[in-house]
């Protein structure tokens, strides 16, 4: 189940620990600010974004509702350290944050909330071409009965 996880946090040793720890099981992206992280989204297909909500300039949950006009599909996670309710209600609203995780986080979970994030975004992206086939051949349809109609 190999994906494109970009994780952004201000915390180079977080960085490092994460890639260590996911880089065999998936191919990991790291950007240390908000604006690495929106330079690796121009060039690189993710599917999962996870940030570190307190970073300096920007938080995650600012970082994730800036990119979600641009980047509508990846699926987006906040890991923080902090507990702080204001700032998962904003997750969740804001930033349509699929799931809220604290650090330390727990290598199992984190695996697991990221397979489960990559089911989700494959599903999505399944419905969605699904969706546009449909469309298609609806209107290819619609033109055989209008054909069918004029003759």
């Amino acid at each position: 189940m190999s994906a494109n996880i970009l994780y952004v946090d201000d915390e180079p040793h977080n960085l490092s620990a994460f890639m260590a720890t996911f880089r065999r099981m998936y191919k990991v992206f790291t950007a240390e600010s908000a604006e690495e992280g929106k330079k690796i989204l121009e060039t690189e297909d993710i599917q999962v974004i996870i940030s570190d909500q307190r970073m300096p300039k920007t938080t995650g949950v600012e970082f994730l509702a800036s990119i979600l006009a641009v980047h509508p599909d990846p699926i987006r996670m906040i890991l923080t350290g902090y507990t702080d309710i204001d700032a998962v209600i904003d997750a969740i609203n804001k930033g349509e944050v699929y799931r809220y995780i604290q650090k330390p986080w727990i290598l199992e979970d984190l695996k697991i909330n990221i397979d489960k994030a990559i089911e989700i975004y494959n599903l999505r992206k399944e419905n969605k071409e699904l969706t546009e086939k449909l469309l298609i051949a609806n209107k290819q349809l619609e033109f055989i009965a209008r054909q069918s109609l004029l003759s």
